[in-house]
């Protein structure tokens, strides 16, 4: 696999921490060189950046568009193809979450969500479609959810994005087949990022247990592995999809979710 992507270009939204940091990492141990993007503090990201070129000997980028913009998609775009030399791997990760009951969740929530954890990947996808095409080479892998499969309550706006997430890979993947691009999306359960992290701990204060047993009480409820997928996995798996050994899986929901939706 290594040799199949060595020198690839790939831009992962999303990308300064948790699952998209990961994916990143274990492309950039391909050989890849990555675009990483995303909101937070200069100097962290900046470290982030630096440590990648440094481990790994690729050449890593940042952009801090914000991917719920079409114009601000459209440049991360380009900056990647001119900044990196080309744009052969498009991984659409960045989301965002708010729970509530339908009827009283807020308007500008569901739009906030649906243009981050959809639309952005819908532009994402069509700004380097053409960059794709005329290399007759591609990867195109949004990272969906089993909530793009299965519902839970008082998530509308997220279970919706991610469904629609699934379906849009669906139909790229059908206007892609046999052109050398194929369109994916991975679906995790239960990934252990820091977001996770401040549920388990709020969890763990609201209940008076220990962080240990928020982390059990959390993941037993849907993940029957009772374990969290990490993303190391979740990188390891993306890097599979990208090579050359994965070339007829295209349009396909594929997870890791520690049985969740076999239930």
């Amino acid at each position: 696999m290594a040799d199949s992507l060595k020198g690839k270009c790939a831009v992962i939204t999303g990308s300064t921490s948790g699952i998209g940091l990961g994916m990143a990492r274990a492309l950039a141990a391909q050989g890849v060189h990555v675009m990483i993007n995303g909101f937070g503090d200069a100097a962290a990201i900046e470290d982030v950046r630096a440590g990648i070129e440094k481990e790994f000997g690729v050449k890593a980028r940042y952009n801090g568009a914000d991917i719920s913009k079409p114009d601000q998609v459209e440049a991360l775009i380009k900056a990647t193809n001119s900044e990196l030399g080309s744009i052969d791997i498009l991984i659409n990760n960045a989301g965002i979450q708010f729970t509530s009951a339908v009827d009283a969740f807020p308007l500008d929530k569901w739009d906030a969500i649906i243009s981050t954890n959809l639309s952005s990947a819908f532009y994402g996808i069509k700004y380097a479609l053409p960059f794709m095409r005329a290399k007759k080479w591609g990867r195109i892998i949004s990272t969906a959810s089993v909530h793009g499969l299965v519902a839970s309550p008082q998530k509308a706006a997220y279970v919706a994005a991610k469904h629609g997430i699934i379906g849009l890979t669906k139909v790229v993947g059908l206007e892609t087949a046999g052109s050398g691009i194929t369109c994916n999306a991975i679906c995790p359960g239960w990934v252990l990022t820091p977001l996770v992290q401040k549920q388990i701990d709020a969890i763990a204060a609201e209940n008076k247990i220990s962080v240990e047993a928020a982390k059990e009480k959390l993941v037993a409820e849907k993940q029957p592995s009772k374990q969290f997928v990490t993303p190391e996995e979740l990188g390891a798996y993306l890097v599979f999809l990208c090579s050359d050994a994965a070339t007829q899986i295209t349009g396909s929901a594929m997870t890791m979710d520690g049985g969740w939706t076999a239930q």
